[in-house]
């Protein structure tokens, strides 16, 4: 029985990935920060199982490495080897880098970057020595192109695709996929939450996109998997700017900092 491994598991898009597999009757560690919000996850998925006991919970902060390698070592002493990894916990606090404190800039790298760094190395050496396995690293949109307040989340998602191509170069001969996904914005509670903060200039660009929900970027995440993609796009534009992103991304600056500029009531160098 497939055993599968999701960090942020509790809601959003590890949530959504965590049903599919439920769906299919694999076995489930969900590990995140909040006890209350994963007995919760746990109730909704027992449901969609074949059996209740197939759901594991464990509360851990990725971005302590001993608490995260320490949980999922226990995941896998009760539900066997991990098979797939899913890296889905992350946190979200938009502001201008000027108002942003050094607190919560390292919050962001730690829990993002080096969060699924610990959570890989959990597995890494089993998988390596079992000769398969799969890891998909959950980046952002935000991972491809610098955006206007997220100064310190779009670095950490940058970090992650620098590590997940150099992973890849190391693990692919040893039967295991290492892949990267890039989700635009997406329904889910930290979303919300993130719209609070979203500075206006933000907001001005990235406000005429509508969010995707969970549960389609779920599904676009575990075909990924399957198929062993290294990277996993979502929609044209990020698309493009994945596979051609010196070409395309001076044409998006330019339209960013002129919708920046009408939005702070400036005038962008490009536009004179």
């Amino acid at each position: 029985m497939t055993h599968v491994i999701i960090t942020g598991g509790s809601s959003g898009i590890g949530l959504a990935i965590a049903s599919i597999y439920a769906g299919r009757g694999a076995r489930l560690s969900l590990i995140a920060r909040s006890a209350e919000i994963l007995k919760r996850a746990q109730d909704e998925l027992s449901s969609k199982s074949a059996t209740a006991g197939d759901i594991r919970i464990e509360t851990a902060d990725v971005a302590r490495e001993e608490e995260i390698i320490a949980a999922i070592h226990r995941c896998e002493a009760a539900f066997g080897p991990c098979d797939i990894l899913v890296t889905s916990a992350g946190v979200v606090e938009p502001s201008r880098f000027d108002e942003l404190g050094s607190a919560a800039f390292r919050r962001q790298m730690e829990t993002n970057f080096s969060g699924t760094v610990h959570a890989v190395r959990a597995v890494y050496a089993g998988m390596k020595q079992r000769g398969h396995g799969k890891i998909m690293m959950i980046s952002s949109g935000a991972g491809l192109l610098g955006i206007y307040g997220y100064s310190a989340y779009c670095a950490s998602k940058f970090a992650l695709h620098g590590f997940a191509q150099a992973l890849r170069s190391e693990a692919r001969a040893h039967g295991i996929d290492v892949s990267i996904c890039f989700p635009p914005d997406t329904q889910t509670p930290q979303f919300q939450r993130e719209l609070a903060f979203r500075p206006p200039e933000a907001a001005a660009v990235m406000g005429t996109v509508s969010p995707w929900p969970a549960e389609a970027v779920a599904r676009k995440i575990v075909y990924g998997i399957e198929r062993g993609r290294f990277e996993v796009y979502f929609g044209m534009t990020l698309f493009l700017l994945g596979r051609f992103g010196p070409t395309v991304r001076p044409l998006l600056n330019w339209w960013f900092d002129r919708a920046i500029a009408r939005s702070s009531g400036g005038v962008s160098k490009g536009g004179r």
